[in-house]
């Protein structure tokens, strides 16, 4: 049984408690690394962030419970026991996030089961961890000090890593990477673990062993990481992949293939290169051209420039600020030679104000007033987005329109999503504004769906800037026309306190991915 002695008098603090009290802020930190990389990439490939963060959070701490209460059952060796799952947790915590990569990109059917069986697994290792110090350290601290002490420490390490990991560990590393430093540090333990119970642990050659050969492991994959993330994207894009980054935002992926080049923004299509221009030539011109002579226009979103080269082709604009999140973005449609060449230079022309932060922060802010501003936001695919199709947004943005304005809003399928499309227009209208929708065949994405807003009924304009492929003044007006599976349905208002939207969303497009 394990009967530790009577706690010491009173005295500093001795090097082994010192050591083990460190390992406890490591594991810690390791631990919620584990469970933000889960959450952090099924919100990326499930969607809806917050059922995914909820959803898993809530997971693994069901099974660190779990962990805690099989820890009684270890009385023996707990040194032995200790080192044994910190070799656990570093080897399968650490891998976590390459394994899910790969999951989703070869056996996509799998991954949910996969996602929540690693969560589980490594949930319950890690919720072994600290019942088990606390018991070794119990022979040399007294009870009150030991909770306080562990405790302390444990949500010092939490702490630490939730501020880097999204603000440095992310960005600079990727998830792959950052998931294998953190698994290195479990087994640093391990080997520190070994050091300091050499005396106790049988078979410490073995042990010896195991710590070396994790260690190897961890290392080798953090060397070979980008080829674990080109083996993953490769098959799960198809295309050869030409750039791929991390920001604290979103995963960007550029891909080249015989169609042209591709983005996607945390694995969902944005443009394609072959039909981008049907894409951005309706979502641009209905409303430029039927302004008349536009001077000051915004565009939310578009950070890849292909918006704001439509919108230069009237010589009437004087300035174009582009409002986007992301500065990768910008940077990238800006700097890369073959990117910048699809969107004609525009980031790089004098007319254009580049702001990189959030478009909702942005229009609460007191501003100027725009002609026309352009919204092409990505999908609303969890609530972070949801927020920007709200009626909240649409009332700050009306205060940004001038008196004869229109903004333009993309607004996914009104054939898939149906319900989604309407929702916004009810949104839309619910501040006071027209909603004028409109649609057009973008074959990359299908049918998509757009929705012009104004205060004054919008006026089909009766011509178009010269050198269009896709619009002219004869077809535009039957991109206003709806076919009886794309009318308009009832539907609620999208507001911050519900972002019905989102759910709504979700809905429709995960019947359409489940076939």
């Amino acid at each position: 049984m394990d009967t530790p002695a009577s706690p010491l008098p009173a005295k500093g603090p001795q090097p082994v408690e010192i050591a083990l009290l460190a390992s406890v802020f490591v594991v810690a930190a390791c631990g919620l690394v584990y469970e933000l990389s889960a959450a952090a990439l099924s919100s990326y490939l499930l969607g809806d962030s917050v059922l995914q963060f909820s959803t898993i959070i809530g997971t693994y701490l069901f099974a660190m419970g779990v962990g805690s209460w099989l820890s009684r059952y270890f009385e023996r060796q707990l040194p032995a026991h200790f080192l044994r799952i910190e070799l656990m947790v570093a080897l399968i915590g650490g891998a976590l996030p390459a394994i899910l990569f790969l999951a989703n990109a070869y056996v996509p059917g799998a991954f949910r089961l996969l996602l929540y069986g690693l969560v589980m697994v490594v949930g319950t290792l890690v919720g072994l961890e600290i019942p088990l110090v606390m018991r070794i350290l119990k022979r040399n601290i007294v009870l009150k000090n030991l909770v306080s002490q562990v405790l302390t420490f444990d949500y010092l390490g939490a702490l630490a890593v939730s501020v880097a990991f999204p603000l440095v560990l992310v960005p600079q590393l990727g998830m792959i990477r950052t998931g294998l430093l953190f698994g290195f540090m479990n087994a640093a333990v391990a080997v520190w673990a070994l050091w300091l119970f050499r005396h106790e642990l049988r078979r410490i050659g073995a042990h010896a062993m195991a710590c070396f050969l994790s260690l190897a492991v961890l290392l080798g994959a953090f060397i070979g990481a980008d080829h674990i993330t080109t083996l993953a994207e490769d098959k799960f894009y198809q295309d050869h992949i030409v750039f791929s980054a991390t920001s604290p935002y979103q995963r960007i992926v550029v891909t080249r293939g015989l169609l042209g080049h591709r983005l996607f923004l945390n694995g969902n299509l944005q443009f394609a290169e072959r039909d981008e221009y049907r894409y951005h030539e309706a979502l641009v011109h209905p409303v430029m051209a039927a302004q008349g002579a536009p001077k000051k226009v915004a565009v939310l979103g578009g950070g890849d420039g292909m918006a704001v080269r439509e919108i230069l082709k009237y010589p009437s604009v004087e300035s174009v600020t582009l409002v986007e999140l992301d500065p990768n973005m910008t940077q990238l449609f800006t700097a890369h030679e073959t990117l910048a060449r699809l969107n004609g230079h525009s980031l790089s022309s004098p007319k254009v104000k580049i702001i990189n932060t959030d478009a909702f922060q942005w229009l609460q802010q007191p501003g100027d007033t725009y002609d026309v501003i352009v919204v092409d936001f990505p999908d609303p695919t969890n609530f972070a987005i949801g927020k920007l199709y709200t009626n909240s947004f649409y009332a700050l943005l009306e205060k940004r329109l001038s008196a004869s304005g229109y903004a333009v809003i993309q607004t996914t399928s009104p054939l898939v999503a149906r319900k989604s499309f309407w929702t916004v227009a009810t949104t839309i209208e619910s501040v006071g504004l027209t909603a004028t929708p409109y649609h057009a065949h973008v074959p990359s994405f299908g049918e998509w769906g757009y929705i012009i807003a104004s205060r004054r009924p919008y006026r089909m304009p009766d011509a178009l800037p010269a050198g269009l492929r896709f619009l002219s003044p004869a077809t535009l007006p039957l991109m206003f026309d709806f076919p009886l599976d794309m009318a308009r349905v009832p539907t609620e208002v999208n507001r911050l306190s519900n972002q019905i939207l989102v759910t709504t969303y979700e809905q429709e497009w995960g019947k359409v991915m489940a076939h």
